[in-house]
């Protein structure tokens, strides 16, 4: 009994409470905002461009500015050169991802934010581009982290309960955006 009380203690402690609450609609934003929370940062290598930053986005409850920024570079629309700023519930439901994944590389970004020029370029070229994509509101991106199979992405990222989830497994990537939740 007592290793049940002490797994449920340190469960309801730090980021597992964090990845419990985050499946509950509304909670798992205000439960990554505590001042307590530790400092979270990402790591992404953008495939297209080569580029690569780690930037530190929350810390001492606040979100960072500078790390946002360094994070919203990176993720831009690459074609046109165009930043947008990064839904936040983004970041941090990749953030979730890697945390419950254990995986503390470079995430790889196939695609982050995208214009509407791009995202209609994109469509023209092939169907499995949405026309309202949330990738246009900054609020998708279609990642793999290397050396994690891409099944075990999907699945952790379908157990987060953060917003669509799209599988791609011939192109080598996870869709992950804060939508509403849905798989395909």
């Amino acid at each position: 009994m007592s290793e049940i009380c002490t797994l449920r203690r340190r469960l309801l402690g730090g980021a597992g409470a964090t990845l419990m609450l985050a499946g509950l609609p509304g909670v798992a934003h205000a439960s990554l905002q505590s001042p307590n929370a530790p400092l979270r940062a990402l790591s992404f290598y953008n495939r297209h461009t080569g580029e690569r930053t780690t930037a530190e986005f929350w810390g001492e409850g606040h979100y960072l500015q500078s790390g946002l920024t360094q994070l919203d570079t990176v993720l831009r629309d690459h074609r046109v050169n165009e930043v947008a700023p990064i839904d936040r519930g983004l970041y941090e439901l990749v953030y979730q991802l890697a945390e419950k994944l254990d995986y503390h590389k470079d995430i790889h970004l196939i695609s982050g934010y995208r214009s509407m020029k791009t995202n209609e370029m994109l469509a023209a070229r092939s169907g499995g581009v949405a026309k309202r994509s949330y990738h246009t509101k900054a609020m998708a991106v279609d990642i793999a982290m290397p050396g994690v199979a891409l099944s075990d992405l999907r699945k952790a990222a379908l157990s987060l309960q953060g917003g669509g989830v799209g599988y791609y497994p011939r192109s080598g990537f996870v869709h992950v955006d804060t939508g509403p939740v849905r798989r395909w």
